[in-house]
């Protein structure tokens, strides 16, 4: 009997503490889960002046506030959702601009921007769009021939734009800047990309191109220390080999690991 009652004070002196240290330790990992959504390149880059709030319990984090526009919206909801810790996420952001009407030019030249934007190697903050009826003019500075058509190419690629017109200027060597440190301003030179950050950039730029947007809706990115691998199912080959391609260029993706099947085939 004396040995019951020890047993039984041993446990609720134990019980307590295991419940104490739980609460402590989840409470630590949801002050980390909302530190690290508020210090991400997301939030930092690209919601600069949106009003988000993140409550995290126990790893069930809730977004509240409002955003521009709907590409922040899903951005925000991406990066929180693969920052360690996070059980489950429940995105109530409010959309405060409706912004402008499906396939108008405005609509057209928010996408083509925002495309550039997620790739380093073009110059989005050197380039100018315009648009009019599916056609998309560019001008601005580019740091060579290569970077000139890449940046045609992927403005090619957008939904909606039927031709594009790339106007820009090749920058002579004279005034022309380092072209190894050009496009890694952000990845190199200032601070690395967290990798929740990167797996949203990656999936967002898959959606905003035309060759990939069915293929985002499948597929599976996660990422760490900057290597990304892709899981899923493509078409073809020369999709998955696309694929591949696009998400190299994205900003803090250091290597791609394409581990997606060809639809009609099976895995290794």
């Amino acid at each position: 009997m004396k040995k019951k009652l020890n047993r039984l004070k041993l446990i609720a002196t134990v019980v307590p503490l295991f419940l104490i240290s739980h609460h402590l330790f989840a409470s630590e990992t949801d002050d980390r889960i909302e530190s690290s959504a508020k210090q991400s390149y997301v939030f930092k880059t690209f919601l600069k002046g949106d009003d988000i709030n993140i409550q995290s319990r126990d790893g069930v984090v809730t977004l509240t506030g409002t955003v521009a526009e709907e590409s922040n919206r899903s951005m925000v909801g991406e990066t929180v959702a693969n920052l360690p810790g996070v059980k489950s996420m429940n995105n109530k952001l409010i959309i405060t601009d409706e912004g402008p009407a499906v396939y108008t030019d405005q609509w057209l030249i928010a996408k083509v921007k925002l495309t550039l934007l997620l790739h380093r190697n073009v110059n989005a903050t050197a380039t100018k769009v315009a648009a009019k009826n599916g056609t998309v003019t560019l001008r601005g500075e580019a740091i060579s021939t290569a970077q000139k058509d890449l940046t045609t190419e992927y403005v090619k690629d957008v939904e909606g734009v039927t031709t594009v017109n790339n106007k820009m200027t090749i920058l002579t060597a004279a005034i022309k800047p380092d072209e190894k440190t050009m496009g890694k301003t952000t990845d190199a030179m200032n601070e690395p990309i967290d990798d929740a950050s990167v797996t949203a950039l990656v999936k967002t730029t898959l959606l905003y191109h035309r060759s990939t947007s069915a293929l985002a809706l499948k597929t599976t990115v996660k990422t760490k220390e900057g290597v990304v691998t892709l899981s899923g199912k493509a078409k073809s080959g020369a999709e998955k080999d696309l694929a591949t391609k696009i998400v190299s260029d994205v900003h803090g993706v250091k290597s791609v690991n394409n581990e997606m099947t060809i639809k009609g085939t099976k895995a290794n």
